[in-house]
């Protein structure tokens, strides 16, 4: 008797959205019921329609998906959220498995690890990478040694990593669809946290520790 694993797909690409569902409708026990571009699409579904399990973007316009993750979390405390992301796993995955996530996954090895992901999450395990285990277990017990990054909160480590790869206040603030006095109140939490004086110094900091590709 075959499954029916009811899954929905928020990314605000519809490229990506094609892809993983090409991916799934390869097996016959995942059933990809809808799909969202943006968070309130995401919510709106969420809350008319039962979902085995959501495959959700962390890098969306507006609403991230982190935020998007606590909300849901916080309305439905057990749906089951697969986080799939383009950043590598020592940036987000943390953040997010703390956040509720039932797992972790770069974009890259979807295509040979998101079924799988899906079973395992669907029998009420929590998926990670082999590579992501190392990261998490080097954690425990160094608290003392956290990085700076990790002192910031979701939101302004968002803000940070826009910063560092050049982007200005104004763009930013777009972006994210807050104002630009709340942009800069976050560019001077994160500077005060970290140190800093200048951009400068932020950027060469995410370079060195491979938080941005340049």
């Amino acid at each position: 008797m075959s499954l029916n694993i009811k899954t929905l797909i928020v990314d605000d690409h519809s490229i990506v959205r094609e892809g993983l569902k090409r991916i799934l409708n390869e097996c016959d026990d995942i059933n990809v019921i809808s799909e969202a571009g943006n968070s309130k699409e995401a919510i709106r579904l969420i809350q008319n329609y039962k979902f085995d399990i959501i495959i959700l973007d962390i890098s969306m316009p507006g609403k991230s998906g982190l935020e998007l993750l606590r909300d849901i979390k916080s309305i439905y405390p057990g749906q089951k959220v697969l986080i799939l992301s383009m950043h590598s796993e020592n940036i987000y995955a943390k953040r997010t498995l703390l956040a509720g996530a039932s797992g972790y996954m770069t974009k890259e090895s979807a295509s040979d690890d998101l079924v799988d992901a899906i079973y395992k999450i669907h029998n009420g395990g929590k998926y990670i990478s082999p590579s992501l285990a190392e990261i998490l277990v080097d954690a425990i017990g160094n608290d003392a040694n956290i990085p700076s990054h990790e002192q910031l909160s979701n939101r302004e480590y968002q803000v940070f990593e826009m910063i560092a790869i050049g982007k200005k206040v104004f763009e930013i603030a777009i972006e994210l669809n807050l104002s630009s006095k709340t942009v800069s109140t976050y560019r001077s939490r994160i500077m005060e946290k970290m140190k800093f004086s200048s951009n400068t110094d932020l950027t060469q900091y995410a370079i060195a520790n491979k938080l941005i590709n340049m």
